[in-house]
């Protein structure tokens, strides 16, 4: 059954190619999209960039034919806009502004008139006054993550047989030789993504673990288990593969995907290895390292805000300071003895220009090299934001996408549009993409804290 989408400006300001990812089903675009576009087509940041892609898309398709009786969509279908509908009478007490009058008029307008009529917004109170008018209403999916439950994290558990497992450590594993149990007690084999994280268990004593990596041919051991960068040691499972992920050099891990709660030392751990490769390395892996991070009324306009750009982004920067000043001088009782000395090591570096911070606007139009780039709170990218800082890699470079897809401050976000978690979805497999989960039972910022998680 033909279907007729009816879609908000909403769509076309988060994916200006929505018009495409409908197949072969008509499409409509009430005359009030057009007049928000028009509205928006002048606003700074991606907002003001996508509402001029999508009239600029809407006028190549107007140069092939009449948009008023529907013309034809490369990938298959019909693109008109409806014009009509202003007499369609809405219930006197229906809530909402005028312009979602006019949408939820056409809909209901052309409900009469066409098989199926569905609503394709973002916005989730117009998707519930179009269910109280009896009006199918979705949200639009194409660029959504799997819900957080859902997501990939890196890792997995397997059974191993006793002798494979023993001689591991010295030599691989083949994938084949795993195997998971269900829950009616059935063998079934593992499946696995390149650089996925694996624990293995020695399937006749469980309790006799080992850490490993699929490297897209065979299970290997972790090559830099044994390492304190920066004096810092892993203190759980998750940690363990963070830290190989993070050590990996940027030939092989370029990308680097890291999810959780705060408290599983995301940021501190990323930190403690760019430390180490500076200023504990022989010959330095990177030339410096590059600081970020997101902030939804920030990153469009910082021009208000006092000083130079430094200046400006350093009360957004403030928790990557902390964790700074943990690393620089990890004697608690040092530390506390002369707070204004530990500040002076922590601009030290910056001085040095081993570290610097940016606004995240400026890192997108650069090509970046032999840099140690991470972004912190990335749960507040959009999905092209995260497309454009990933691609702005260059030689020698190392980025580490840090975040909680549910802490997101962003208000046009959730848990399966924010661009960290699109990136993972889109990354996963990738031989030259690690990524990692850390569970909330991996939280090490303090007994509180981890007895907040299990209760809260």
């Amino acid at each position: 059954m033909e279907m007729t989408y009816v879609l908000d400006t909403s769509v076309l300001l988060q994916t200006p190619y929505a018009l495409e990812a409908f197949e072969d089903n008509p499409i409509v675009l009430p005359l009030v999209v057009l007049e928000e576009l028009d509205q928006l087509k002048s606003a700074d940041g991606e907002q003001g960039a996508n509402a001029r892609q999508a009239i600029r898309r809407l006028e190549a398709l107007r140069a092939q034919g009449n948009l008023l009786s529907g013309v034809p969509l490369p990938g298959g279908g019909r693109l008109r806009v409806e014009t009509n509908c202003v007499d369609v009478k809405l219930p006197d007490g229906l809530p909402g502004s005028p312009n979602h009058r006019r949408m939820l008029q056409v809909c209901q307008a052309l409900q009469g008139r066409e098989d199926r009529v569905i609503l394709v917004t973002k916005n989730i109170l117009l998707r519930i006054k179009a269910q109280m008018l009896g009006l199918a209403a979705e949200d639009f999916t194409s660029e959504q993550a799997p819900a957080s439950e859902d997501q990939y994290t890196g890792r997995c558990e397997a059974f191993v047989p006793e002798d494979a497992f023993a001689a591991f450590p010295k030599s691989s594993l083949a994938p084949e030789t795993l195997y998971q149990v269900d829950p009616a007690g059935n063998r079934r084999p593992v499946s696995l993504l390149c650089n996925q994280f694996v624990i293995l268990r020695a399937d006749q004593s469980n309790r006799k673990t080992q850490l490993g990596r699929f490297d897209g041919t065979q299970i290997v051991p972790l090559a830099h288990k044994k390492k304190r960068p920066y004096g810092v040691s892993p203190r759980n499972v998750g940690q363990y593969f963070l830290q190989e992920a993070l050590m990996t050099s940027a030939e092989t891990a370029p990308l680097v995907i890291v999810k959780g709660m705060a408290g599983t030392a995301k940021t501190f751990y990323a930190l403690a290895v760019g430390l180490h490769a500076l200023l504990e390395q022989e010959t330095p892996a990177y030339r410096r390292i590059l600081l970020s991070r997101p902030n939804v009324h920030f990153d469009d306009d910082i021009g208000f805000l006092p000083g130079d750009e430094g200046e400006k982004i350093a009360p957004l920067l403030r928790p990557v300071i902390d964790n700074l000043e943990l690393l620089v001088d990890q004697n608690e009782e040092e530390r506390f003895a002369d707070e204004r000395s530990l500040s002076g090591k922590v601009e030290e570096l910056f001085d040095r220009g081993l570290l610097s911070a940016q606004a995240l606007n400026f890192i997108r139009g650069r090509s970046v090299t032999k840099t140690y780039l991470i972004i912190d709170e990335a749960q507040n990218l959009t999905p092209k934001q995260a497309k454009g800082i990933i691609t702005r890699a260059g030689v020698g470079t190392k980025i580490i996408l840090l975040g909680d897809p549910n802490q997101i401050d962003n208000p046009l976000l959730d848990e399966r549009t924010n661009g960290l978690s699109y990136a993972a979805e889109h990354m996963k497999g990738s031989p030259l993409c690690f990524q990692i989960s850390l569970s909330a039972e991996e939280c090490e910022r303090s007994a509180l804290a981890t007895d907040a998680v299990r209760r809260m």
